[in-house]
């Protein structure tokens, strides 16, 4: 009786389901029409994702990559014309389509039968537009139209070269648009096409944040790209989290922010008032040199004063950092960092600090603001100084606004495509098992981990109820998150900021890494690693890989970013320039298209306006890691499994129609 009841439930559901999908298909032949469309979708090549990681504020070098897709427009390029375009030709080409609007500026000055120029650079354009336009519909190649231009584009790269009776009416347009003045504002829209379609999902693994100068600038880029998704890294972590109000990560980003000479990223991009913290330090430190707390070398020099300011304020909010971590330890003791509490353990008479049992003679023990009574309680001016950022932070529009997108387009973890990315690692233990995280007495380990903590972040950020428990626990699992050892994205033993600022002893200074990384290094084990990770995702180790930033590959000393017998990709290449003296190169991307997996080695990026005079490229070595047996279409992906649902739900629908079920609905003309 159960069993039949439940049936006529799902019968009902189902019927009330096609009644739906009715209104929108009202009748057999748009039911049918759409039934074909899916199928001939199914039948094309999948799009081409590009992976990113570790971008740390590095704008213009992101840029670059997106602009040359990561060297398929020159692909491209010598795709269409093979070796009939000499090598300096398919340079400039390649220039112009990376920067159209500056190039142009220059050779619009150079050439002196400019109108030739154009006649015979819109039809190179319109070539390689063909080819990077082949592997859609028209119907999307349509929607990525510029408006102004639609019409006259689809037109010319849809030009068929067997139909010779046409070739009038296509020279006739290109003729008109170079008659009318319109051919450089044709140009920039065909290259801004062009970069539009190589790149058909974008996928970052972490760490838009910090170091760098250009995070907001990438944020805004991001939040109007065409298909992109972000996997969570500790620095975005960090951020989201002093979006929420969060006070130990809001005193860890001004922080960085000091560290790296990139005070304007919060004064001027994001319009964080930071005179208060300004006027505090130089009061508080006036008879204080600060000069562990220069900028970092190589950072743009700024005047004496402003450099001292900088340090000043630099000491005092690494102060309020220590305190404020301090007072989030003691009260979240199932977070396990005691031994991060380390401002009562210094002797401020011997000027020492007691660490894992051995005394370490400080390199500055100047505190004017510490009461040794009580070391991590905020004096009322740090009291002043925090709620004002706090205030300042929470009520920044433009942060909301790129918090809100990095939670809307990002989480943890993503599986896409058969291919599972993180940033960071998964927690191990030293055989290679999950290790389990208690909290408040629950034990998570493997994806059951990275769930927890994405739902905390998320209530973190967006529990409307500031004063509960709930939310203050969720805000402070963001901050476990960014700094904890047992944090997927983090994955050090400890975070050694107190040690780097104020101890000289190398050995202070070293986060062991998680047995994750150890593990995939170890050429017996990694790729059993690597199988249990990509299965306890739900994934299949056969077809399956693991994508991951964080840990920088130092290329320079022979380590390989392919792990797990091409299992596991690790594509933090030193994106950053902070970086790039370790790794010896300047990041990575890996290319998955219809063929396979390519990573893409970038060379040291050396400037906008470099790239524009002298035409170079970042583009080093181009390594196919791994090709598929049989190419991959639309039918393969993820999308392709909703659109053989959306055909098969079709299908019901037109049986509905055929057998009376369904009546088909009047077309008004």
């Amino acid at each position: 009786m159960g069993s039949s009841k439940t049936k006529n439930e799902y019968d009902k559901l189902q019927s009330k389901y096609l009644e739906v999908l009715a209104e929108m298909y009202p009748s057999i032949a748009s039911a049918s029409t759409e039934i074909i469309n899916l199928q001939a979708i199914l039948n094309l090549p999948k799009g081409t994702e590009h992976v990113l990681s570790d971008i740390h504020g590095e704008a213009d070098q992101f840029f670059h990559v997106l602009k040359n897709g990561s060297g398929a427009v020159r692909a491209k390029i010598d795709d269409a014309f093979g070796n009939t375009l000499c090598m300096k030709d398919k340079k400039q080409l390649a220039t112009l389509i990376y920067y159209p609007a500056e190039k142009l500026d220059l050779i619009e000055k150079q050439e002196s039968e400019l109108d030739d120029w154009y006649k015979i650079t819109l039809h190179r354009l319109i070539s390689v537009c063909k080819r990077v336009a082949s592997k859609y519909t028209r119907s999307k190649v349509r929607k990525a139209l510029p408006k102004d231009f639609a019409y006259v584009i689809e037109e010319l790269i849809n030009e068929k070269e067997e139909f010779m009776n046409k070739e009038a009416y296509y020279n006739g347009i290109i003729d008109t648009i170079i008659r009318v003045g319109r051919a450089r504002a044709f140009i920039i829209e065909l290259c801004e096409l062009i970069q539009r379609l190589v790149i058909d999902h974008l996928h970052i693994v972490g760490d838009i944040y910090d170091r760098g100068t250009g995070a907001v600038e990438i944020m805004d880029h991001l939040m109007k790209y065409h298909s992109v998704d972000i996997q969570w890294g500790n620095h975005d972590l960090l951020w989201m989290g002093a979006a929420a109000g969060q006070e130990a990560c809001i005193a860890n980003v001004v922080r960085i922010c000091a560290r790296y000479g990139n005070m304007a990223t919060l004064e001027d991009d994001y319009g964080i008032n930071l005179l208060p913290l300004a006027n505090f330090a130089l009061e508080a430190y006036a008879d204080d040199d600060c000069e562990l707390f220069a900028v970092k070398p190589g950072i743009e020099a700024v005047s004496r004063v402003e450099e001292q300011t900088e340090m000043k304020m630099h000491k005092a909010i690494s102060i309020i950092q220590f305190k404020l971590e301090g007072q989030l330890i003691s009260r979240r003791p199932d977070f396990k960092m005691e031994k991060r509490r380390l401002l009562d353990k210094i002797d401020p008479e011997k000027g020492t600090v007691e660490l894992d049992g051995n005394t370490y003679n400080l390199l500055d023990s100047k505190f004017p603001t510490i009461i040794w009574s009580d070391p991590y309680q905020l004096s009322q001016e740090e009291e002043k100084v925090m709620s004002r950022l706090v205030h300042n932070f929470k009520n920044c529009e433009k942060l909301q606004k790129h918090v809100q997108f990095l939670l809307k387009s990002g989480s943890l973890y993503l599986c896409y495509n058969r291919n599972l990315y993180y940033h960071g690692c998964v927690p191990l233990n030293a055989d290679g098992t999950f290790r389990e995280v208690y909290f408040q007495g629950q034990g998570y380990k493997g994806k059951a981990l990275y769930d927890f903590i994405e739902s905390n972040v998320r209530k973190g950020y967006y529990v409307d109820d500031t004063e509960s428990e709930e939310k203050s626990y969720s805000k402070d699992l963001i901050w476990f998150a960014w700094s904890n050892e047992n944090s997927p994205v983090f994955g050090k033993e400890k975070m050694a900021t107190f040690e780097r600022y104020f101890l000289g002893e190398p050995e202070t200074q070293e986060e062991r890494k998680d047995p994750y990384y150890r593990l995939i290094e170890d050429d017996k084990v990694s790729e059993q690693v690597c199988d249990n990770i990509i299965k306890e995702f739900g994934l299949d180790p056969e077809f399956s890989h693991i994508v991951n930033g964080h840990m920088p590959v130092k290329l320079k000393a022979g380590e390989n970013p392919v792990k797990g017998n091409g299992k596991l990709f690790i594509i933090d290449g030193g994106f950053s320039k902070a970086y790039q003296k370790t790794t010896g190169i300047a990041g990575y991307t890996l290319v998955y298209n219809s063929f396979g997996l390519r990573l893409v080695t970038h060379l040291l990026f050396e400037g906008t306006e470099k790239a524009i005079m002298d035409e170079t490229d970042i583009c080093g070595n181009i390594s196919v890691i791994q090709k598929l047996r049989d190419r991959q279409y639309v039918a393969d992906t993820d999308n392709g499994q909703v659109l053989k649902q959306k055909i098969e739900d079709l299908e019901l629908l037109l049986k509905a129609y055929r057998n009376g079920e369904i009546r088909e609905q009047a077309v008004v003309k």
